[in-house]
């Protein structure tokens, strides 16, 4: 008979008043086990890993801790009020005898002193400080909720390394489609108030779920049930929609090669574009701007030109100048030297990822329509307020839930089709991610596609600068900007290493014998990387072979138990050929992009 796992939770029932949130739902978690939960926003993920945590009661089911298990939580929001510094918040987690050194460690990895007061903190400061609590003791299972949420790439790939690292078993939640896929073993999907899951890793969900579903709606018909359509649409229109966001994937291509070769022009072409510009071609014109800050220098000599269509991607570190940059695009603020231009009849929406413009007591349906009438006018159309909410996967019966009440994910939700409907043809997105779920990313991503002006993003998400940009502007240090064709990978190719850091990174012998060597940007390949081109897909294959069968033995009941040294060979043989996969992807990326350019 195998042993129970560590953490146990079955049949889990909760009910917001007559409303059931979650009904039947359950997840086990054993030692080393990494278990990614997903699910729609307002589907209960948060609320069964409070009950996992022991935060919250339940109204029915059970729940299992394995006696003598250590046990951290993350939850979304902090609270250090009660604590004199972020050096006495990460101790007071600390049991008798894990190592205070280590406290002191994770701070400073992660760009802390521990005398910071929890009063002056910031959003990514306080989560931190949370992370460095919750990862100090070194527990037997981890439990995070959203931790990328407010953190700058450098500290999110940091986390990624840090967590791949431990031996611990993890239940993640996150809209980090990259940090998911690095890091996750098996999945579980709550939707309708219950659990499935799948022992296999994040890149599988989505086609996993869309045959579900799929499935799932060949049998309602079967049996003759009439599906609401506004149901039919929410749910079984997810596919339609991945769908319709690969075929725009050539699109992007196009838009992003046009950049390159844009790029590559002369002066004689720019003075063309000069020329062009009270056709409202040219959005924003910088030649050689600087900002500085008490000496600091924000920009250096920044020469840029954004066209009508493209969209900008802005990544950096946490203080490297990015509100500073995007004053200085929309002209808010002035360079100290050098000429910035604006574009003619620009018509600027904003998303602001503090969510001020929103009013918790105002109803979803008031929001959209200044509440005088039931119609929502997006550009030239007039349409019914509840049409428009079901396009940004509300129910009807939301329309009268005030703003308060709508989780974190809703909120952004809601923030989006507000400034949607609003006539524009310059988008600024700061961070539009935060709290999104996968599908709302989805939508995010399609109406984007189809948003015919211009963006300027800035965002921590990697896969969806991928998804989204036609170029990069990155923060080299020291107030220099320069921008990539592309998005966060293609970025990452060009360049041949990561972003700077603020915080250390630890290496190793094997993660450096691993690194490739970068490709040069541009120039012909030679006949040496043509043929490492062409064997790397026969390597990734192999690698998700080992992968594969290495998942298999791991998910052997009770394997841990019975044959520990089987089961510590098949992890670090997983974890190394995940490692490997991602270099050889990266790598094959970079000859990729190379060999494009010639």
């Amino acid at each position: 008979m195998a042993s129970p796992p560590l953490l146990l939770l079955t049949d889990i029932r909760v009910s917001l008043g007559s409303v059931p949130l979650l009904d039947g739902a359950g997840i086990g978690v054993g030692a080393g086990e990494r278990i990614c939960l997903v699910g729609r926003n307002g589907s209960g993920k948060s609320t069964l890993l409070k009950i996992a945590s022991g935060e919250i009661a339940f109204d029915g089911g059970t729940r299992f801790l394995q006696p003598g298990t250590t046990m951290r939580y993350l939850p979304q929001e902090p609270d250090l009020s009660a604590f004199a510094n972020t050096m006495e918040y990460v101790e007071d987690g600390l049991g008798p005898n894990d190592d205070h050194y280590r406290a002191k460690y994770l701070l400073e990895q992660l760009g802390l002193t521990g005398l910071e007061k929890p009063k002056n903190l910031s959003g990514g400061e306080a989560r931190r400080a949370a992370l460095a609590r919750t990862l100090a003791p070194n527990p037997d299972l981890l439990l995070l909720d959203e931790p990328t949420n407010h953190l700058d790439l450098p500290a999110i790939e940091w986390l990624e390394s840090e967590l791949k690292s431990l031996s611990a078993g993890i239940v993640l939640i996150s809209h980090d489609r990259r940090l998911l896929e690095k890091l996750s073993r098996s999945i579980v999907w709550l939707d309708r108030g219950q659990t499935r899951r799948l022992d296999r890793g994040f890149a599988h969900f989505e086609a996993w779920r869309d045959e579900v579903l799929e499935q799932e709606e060949r049998d309602f018909h079967k049996l003759g049930r009439q599906i609401a359509r506004e149901e039919d649409w929410l749910r079984y229109g997810v596919t339609a929609r991945r769908k319709r966001n690969v075929k725009r994937v050539a699109g992007l291509a196009a838009l992003r090669q046009a950049k390159r070769e844009h790029n590559k022009q002369g002066e004689a072409a720019k003075m063309g574009a000069a020329d062009a510009a009270t056709s409202g071609k040219l959005v924003v014109v910088t030649d050689k701007i600087s900002k500085s800050y008490a000496g600091r220098p924000i920009v250096k000599d920044l020469t840029l030109r954004v066209l009508r269509g493209d969209r900008l991607g802005i990544v950096g570190p946490n203080g490297a100048g990015k509100s500073t940059l995007l004053k200085l695009f929309l002209g808010q603020e002035q360079p100290d030297s050098g000429e910035l231009k604006l574009g003619t009849n620009l018509n600027v929406i904003t998303l602001d990822q503090q969510r001020a413009a929103l009013d918790p007591a105002v109803t979803l349906a008031s929001t959209l329509t200044g509440g005088k009438t039931d119609m929502v006018q997006v550009g030239e159309q007039s349409r019914h307020v509840i049409g428009y909410m079901k396009d940004f996967l509300f129910k009807p019966e939301q329309a009268r839930t005030p703003v308060g009440t709508l989780s974190g994910g809703e909120r952004g939700r809601l923030l989006l089709a507000a400034a949607l409907a609003k006539p524009s043809n310059l988008l600024i997105l700061d961070e539009p991610t935060n709290d999104l779920d996968l599908e709302t990313l989805d939508l995010l991503q399609e109406m984007l596609g189809e948003y015919p002006g211009t963006i300027l993003l800035v965002s921590h998400d990697r896969d969806f600068l991928d998804r989204v940009a036609t170029s990069t502007l990155v923060a080299e240090g020291d107030g220099k900007w320069v921008e990539y064709a592309g998005g966060y990978s293609d970025m990452l190719a060009q360049r041949g290493h990561v972003l700077a850091e603020p915080v250390k990174q630890k290496t190793t012998a094997r993660t450096a014998a691993l690194a490739p060597t970068a490709a040069p940007a541009t120039g012909k390949m030679s006949f040496k990387l043509q043929h490492e081109l062409k064997t790397l897909t026969a390597e990734i294959e192999k690698l998700h072979a080992t992968i594969k069968k290495s998942e298999s033995i791991l998910a052997e009941p009770g394997l841990y138990n019975k044959d520990i040294k089987k089961f510590k060979a098949a992890s670090n043989a997983l974890t190394e050929a995940q490692e490997r996969l991602a270099v050889a992807e990266e790598r094959w990326l970079e000859l990729e992009v190379l060999r494009e350019a010639g």
